[in-house]
């Protein structure tokens, strides 16, 4: 019988992949989503606590409300090697969302709440593809929510610190292959965990119109204890995959944040972020199954991911009281190596260009919209843990919509 050591490998991986240069999505604000995500330095509104909490207690208004919703639609085809097979994955709408409070009790102090869905999406292979043995399906759905304090030192510093709690559920379904009895099986993966990490943030305005900001979000450990596992086998083969739990930790990466944005005149803003990933934390993978037999049992799969550091330029133009408009991009590069590239998540060097919009029919209320396109070149790559090879080239298409109120 075969060892299934790659069983519960998607389970971490794709759960949380938005096929990006690693498995983050990073769409927490229409109005950062228009000037190519940038975000570390800005504090227009309620989002600063999610980008840096240091920034809340220089929003202008008292109360600052901010939410919305992204559209994410994507395109990955893939292409074996050395023969002329391809696959593309099913069509599957995913929608992160966010929603953002703050509130300004003194002037110098702000306190507040962010839910974001940072880790989220929905994706299939056709059930009988070639690389069904590694994955057919994902769900997964995660939330984050981050209650918040932050104060500001003579309109010049602002300091902030927020309790993220992130919580999440897992749906998958992979072929498993025999090979001591005819055909092949299947197995249903489900699971749910919930843990902490924490965000800090430090915003500076030496001049009139620079500002600059510095954030670190901690690493979370979401560790997946008693995930359920449902094998569906010929009965000859039933006694190899009694297994019934599942316990998994999936290392989300620390990011180190810093930001400038200066604005020009009263029309323009420009602005920058430089985000660094700590993606060396994701090294390898240990999945124990209970009650372990010859089939599944405890595995360690090795991944080896590399630190990278994200570039993203933005600017904001605003054309008169109604109508702002925003354009921008960034430059995001895979932390996989090529030979641990797998269709859980087939990463690559990402380039994302963005653009948006806000109008503003009353006092204090804005309709943000903002649309990104990430694309990448073809990505060739061997996953060696499971003999994977192939080509895969994607594509993602972001629409989005949200409103903020400030008052």
């Amino acid at each position: 019988m075969r060892k299934v050591s790659l069983l519960l490998l998607s389970l971490c991986i794709t759960a949380t992949t938005s096929f990006a240069g690693g498995y983050q999505v990073g769409l927490h604000s229409q109005r950062n989503i228009g000037m190519g995500l940038i975000g570390t330095s800005l504090n227009y509104d309620a989002s600063a606590l999610f980008y840096n909490p240091g920034g809340a207690p220089f929003i202008d208004s008292k109360f600052s409300f901010s939410g919305g919703m992204t559209f994410l639609m994507a395109r990955t085809t893939f292409q074996a090697k050395d023969e002329a097979y391809q696959a593309e994955i099913k069509n599957q709408l995913n929608y992160p969302f966010y929603f953002y409070a703050a509130y300004k009790p003194t002037k110098n102090l702000s306190v507040g709440l962010a839910v974001n869905t940072p880790y989220g999406l929905s994706i299939g292979w056709p059930s009988d593809w070639k690389g069904r043995f590694v994955i057919q399906d994902i769900s997964f759905k995660a939330i984050t929510f981050q209650p918040t304090v932050s104060y500001k030192f003579n309109d010049i510093i602002g300091i902030g610190a927020g309790l993220i709690i992130a919580t999440g559920n897992v749906k998958l379904t992979k072929a498993v292959p025999l090979e001591d009895a005819s055909g092949e099986g299947q197995a249903n993966i489900k699971g749910s965990t919930t843990n902490y990490g924490y965000n800090v943030g430090v915003m500076v305005h030496p001049i009139k119109g620079l500002n600059l900001g510095l954030d670190y979000r901690s690493k979370i450990l979401m560790k997946v204890k008693n995930g359920s596992v449902d094998f569906t086998v010929p009965t000859a083969a039933a006694s190899n995959f009694a297994a019934t739990s599942v316990d998994v930790t999936l290392p989300l990466p620390a990011n180190l944040d810093f930001g400038a944005s200066y604005e020009i005149n009263e029309h323009w803003m420009i602005g920058l972020s430089l985000n660094y990933v700590f993606w060396n934390v994701y090294d390898s993978l240990v999945f124990n199954f209970t009650p372990a037999t010859e089939a599944v049992g405890r595995t360690a799969t090795a991944k080896m991911y590399d630190n990278k550091l994200i570039t993203r330029l933005g600017a904001q133009w605003k054309i008169n009281k109604l109508i702002t408009v925003r354009a921008g991009g960034y430059y995001d590069p895979s932390p996989v190596k090529d030979d641990y590239l797998d269709p859980m998540l087939p990463s690559a060097n990402e380039i994302g260009l963005t653009c948006g919009l806000s109008v503003y029919p009353t006092k204090g209320l804005s309709i943000d919209a903002a649309f990104e396109y990430l694309m990448s070149g073809e990505r060739n790559g061997n996953d060696i843990n499971d003999n994977f090879a192939g080509t895969y080239k994607s594509a993602i298409f972001m629409p989005g919509i949200g409103l903020t109120y400030n008052f």
